[in-house]
């Protein structure tokens, strides 16, 4: 609402802009919770089957049940939209479908699981963006969501839990819910779940017990959900008073507001309303309303500065505004903001002042409908008393001498111009002379000359135009009522001047703010890469705040990089700190106020993107509120423009990086193919030639027993080499086949002993000097595997022992059963594990540093491939004793299938 109790035309723009973007637009609700496991999909499953009954089309577009009985009961007999089936690196995946979502249009869409990343090659990187196109669309969808995946609780989940959420919705797409229910289960009942494996299977519920639902975790994890939920509520609270026109202040949450001021027990008012705010466990928020009728000095401003700056460090959301009228503007703010205690200082007016001008703290009490507004006695002697004359209304001498002279000298001119006119007009006309005086005093020079050009003005007149002449007595009485009225005029007039003036000054400092805004972010749109702006910022930071602007940003290494930078152990200091705290540094701070700059953090809000070093040439400028928060909104648009920047260049980076392994890679496949017709050429023209000696067939070869041997030999070389030359050129065919995903993984459920018996008898040549040991319990459950690509994993291990593992020493190959997996390790007692990361050994073309050992390193990184294409893991760690294990599990969902027993036959 306006002042006058009018609409805001503004307000209701946006609201109606606001509508006409919903229209049309489907209704999102989000079933809310702390962790996994407490009911999220149950609640909406539920809540869809009334809906369903109650006549609505339901339809699951996709539900992650997780394995629990329990819901998936209550899912069956709900119309599903089928999954779509894309293939990622050999591995079969499952994703919902979008396109057939869309075709389908049902009334009510359950997408589970938000914050899910899509497969590669979807239309959407992340699951919220298909929702948000399902919801442009017109349709209704219902979705799950746990608190750790919101983006602005990233970093105190993980400060909290240990563990960070790579997942994650912006909260923008929280905020645009229609609705949000909070699925709650207190954390003793979610432990319980987890233990009666509710949740997670045997193995996996007791890693989860010791790390992630740790009780302390899911306490802080509930607290998060509550508070997000109350957060919304509150929202919804405000947007309904808003819609409504609702201005009384409703206390269903504290919001303490304390307005400041020029005067010194501002800072204790301060103090006071952050332990009320800290007892009522309520928002607190500081205010201070700068008077266009009584602008402060520069001194007074200071002081203000320092009030607001407390109030930051003390945790308080910092506003200021400008008007006429202090105490509408304290009221609007207050109702705009719910507030719901108000406290302000006691007056410093005096009696006589607030008697013809009025009291804030009584306009405030008359306005403050439904509101608690407390009036602080403050301390003792803690106010600075303004004099005498300002008390009751007249103004101090806060402007120049020379302005009271110019206005003495407006006056004299004003009386001189009358005294030539003297005759031809009347004295109501020379009082005319003398307004048009006092207004160009007030326009120029302010109100402490205007009021010194009424008085003056009206002494003026009296002297030289009332008779008697040049005299101050009055021989009509009249004349005392027209210099009445002229001092009251000039008095009127001087200050509405000045008010408008301070007015029209105000807005052109706005603005100048938004104009400098614009240009800064215009400025930014148009640089390309992180140098050109950083350039950019640097100059539009100069223009508009005047003094020394440089841009540190962070390393590869990930912290601030101050090289070719000439900085003292002082500065360096400030900027480091400013970096690894995020909070100002240096100049006018309490953290290292002796440097010679002002280092300043620029957070995106996801991280930081640098650090601003600032020498402005007047450091008085930047302590005003203003100038602070123009500040502020320039650092914020920077940080973001590097922080789009970075995501650029790492988009191009992972571009470039994806086009040279499609090229590696095609250029593999290329000469793997082109390169197996000679070798298998080769392979088979010398096995040919080595069975013709064999049986004496070749006269040719065989002119003596010595040469026969010789010839013999090189011919078995010959065929050894380009056997191995091939099984090295298949591996890397079958590296570029599994990576470019043109293998499908087929399973079938087969006992794990014929695999590994097909391996054997491979690399039974090979391990002819290692003794192999099968350790295989009796009951091995049968696993879903495809055979062909499982035992290329079995030889590839195998091979790689017997290179690496001297002849003579015993290899172990063993298996065993987990909960929903079988174990496979293949140990030996050779020299063991190179020094450093054992991940790296499954990565492409990584060998190890043993000398002699020969081979591309593809064989364990396919290894890695065929695994994680089956939904494994493979590793590998030192034997005790010495020696090498490489271990690799096998899941499969469900009971396996149980195989008859042979019947004997007579």
């Amino acid at each position: 609402m306006n002042g006058d109790g009018r609409p805001d035309p503004d307000a209701l723009l946006a609201e109606v802009t606001k509508e006409e973007a919903a229209e049309g637009r489907g209704r999102l609700k989000i079933f809310l919770g702390a962790a996994p496991g407490v009911g999220k999909t149950y609640a909406m499953l539920e809540a869809a089957r009334r809906e369903q009954q109650a006549g609505r089309d339901v339809v699951v577009g996709l539900l992650e049940t997780h394995g629990r009985a329990e819901t998936r009961a209550l899912e069956e007999g709900l119309p599903h939209i089928p999954r779509r089936v894309t293939t990622h690196r050999g591995r079969r995946l499952e994703e919902f479908d979008l396109d057939a979502a869309l075709m389908r249009r049902p009334g009510l869409l359950l997408v589970d699981e938000l914050a899910h990343t899509n497969a590669e090659g979807s239309r959407h990187r992340k699951r919220w963006q298909d929702v948000e196109e399902l919801l442009d669309a017109g349709i209704d969808v219902w979705t799950t969501l746990n608190v750790q995946h919101l983006e602005s609780q990233n970093d105190v989940v993980a400060s909290v839990t240990g563990v960070i959420v790579r997942e994650t919705v912006p909260d923008g797409v929280l905020s645009r819910a229609h609705e949000v229910e909070l699925v709650d289960l207190p954390p003793a009942a979610l432990l319980e779940r987890l233990a009666e494996g509710k949740v997670y299977g045997p193995e996996e519920s007791r890693r989860a017990a010791a790390g992630f639902f740790r009780l302390g975790n899911l306490l802080a994890l509930r607290e998060l959900a509550l508070r997000s939920t109350a957060d919304r509520v509150d929202d919804d609270v405000q947007a309904y008073r808003k819609k409504a026109g609702i201005e009384t202040t409703w206390h269903v949450s504290e919001h303490v507001l304390v307005c400041v001021g020029k005067d010194p027990s501002s800072a204790d008012l301060v103090r006071r309303g952050r332990r009320m705010a800290d007892r009522l466990d309520g928002t607190f928020t500081v205010l201070h309303v700068e008077s266009t009728r009584n602008p402060i000095s520069e001194d007074e401003r200071s002081r203000v500065t320092q009030h607001l700056r407390l109030a930051e460090q003390l945790g308080a959301d910092v506003a200021t505004r400008q008007g006429d009228r202090v105490a509408e503007e304290i009221l609007a703010f207050s109702r705009a903001h719910n507030v719901t205690r108000l406290l302000l200082g006691r007056p410093s007016r005096s009696r006589l002042r607030e008697l013809f001008f009025g009291s804030l703290v009584d306009s405030v009490v008359r306005g403050s409908v439904g509101l608690d507004v407390i009036v602080s006695a403050g301390e003792a002697g803690a106010t600075v008393s303004a004099g005498r004359w300002a008390q009751i209304g007249i103004p101090t001498r806060s402007s120049p001498l020379a302005h009271y002279g110019a206005a003495a000298g407006v006056v004299a001119v004003a009386t001189l111009l009358s005294r030539l006119l003297l005759g031809q007009f009347d004295l109501a006309n020379f009082v005319m002379i003398y307004l048009l005086g006092i207004v160009i005093v007030a326009t120029r020079f302010g109100r402490g000359p205007s009021v010194v050009a009424s008085i003056g003005s009206v002494l003026a007149f009296d002297f030289f135009f009332v008779p008697p002449h040049l005299t101050f007595a009055v021989s009509d009485v009249r004349h005392l009522f027209t210099f009445a009225v002229l001092l009251l005029v000039g008095l009127l007039v001087s200050g509405l001047t000045v008010r408008l003036s301070r007015q029209a000054e105000a807005a052109r400092e706005r603005e100048a703010r938004t104009t400098a805004l614009y240009w800064l972010t215009r400025s930014l749109a148009g640089a390309r890469g992180t140098a050109d702006i950083v350039a950019a910022a640097t100059k539009a930071f100069e223009k508009v705040f005047e003094g020394r602007f440089r841009l540190f940003l962070p390393g590869e290494d990930g912290r601030l990089d101050l090289t070719g930078h000439a900085l003292d152990e002082r500065e360096t200091g400030a900027a480091q700190w400013a970096f690894a705290h995020e909070e100002p540094a240096g100049l006018g701070t309490a953290t290292l106020p002796a440097a010679r700059a002002l280092y300043l953090p620029l957070s995106s809000g996801a991280s930081i993107a640098g650090i601003l070093a600032m020498e402005p040439r007047d450091p008085a400028r930047i302590e005003e509120p203003e100038e602070r928060q123009l500040l502020a909104t320039f650092c914020k648009q920077t940080a973001l423009a590097l922080e789009r920047a970075r995501l650029a260049e790492e988009a191009e980076e992972a571009l470039r990086r994806a086009e040279k392994e499609e090229l590696k890679t095609s250029l593999l496949s290329s000469v793997s193919h082109d390169l197996r017709t000679p070798l298998a050429a080769i392979t088979g023209a010398a096995s040919t030639l080595l069975g013709q000696l064999s049986l004496g067939a070749s006269d040719s070869l065989g002119a003596s027993d010595a040469r026969g041997a010789s010839d013999k030999d090189l011919l078995e070389t010959i065929a050894e080499e380009a056997t191995r030359l091939e099984r090295l050129v298949l591996n890397v065919l079958e590296m570029t086949r599994l990576e470019s995903g043109t293998i499908a993984v087929r399973k079938e459920w087969m006992p794990l002993e014929e695999v590994i018996g097909s391996a054997l008898n491979r690399t039974e040549a090979i391990l002819e000097g290692n003794r192999v040991n099968v350790l295989l319990p009796a009951g091995l459950p049968l696993v879903p595997i495809d055979e062909v690509l499982l035992s290329q994993v079995f030889v590839n291990l195998l091979e790689n022992v017997a290179r690496y593992t001297p002849a003579g020493t015993p290899v172990e190959l063993a298996a065993k059963a987990l909960p929903g997996a079988v174990e496979v390790e293949i140990r030996d007692r050779g020299p063991g594990l190179p020094a450093g990361d054992p991940a790296r050994l499954f990565e492409k073309f990584f060998r190890g540093d043993r000398s002699g050992s020969t081979g591309t390193g593809l064989g364990l990184a396919i290894c890695r491939a065929i695994v994680t294409a089956h939904g494994g893991r493979i590793d590998a760690r030192n034997r005790e004793g010495g020696g090498a294990v490489f271990r690799f599990t096998l899941p499969f969902e469900g009971a396996p299938p149980q195989v008859a027993a042979e019947e004997s036959v007579a």
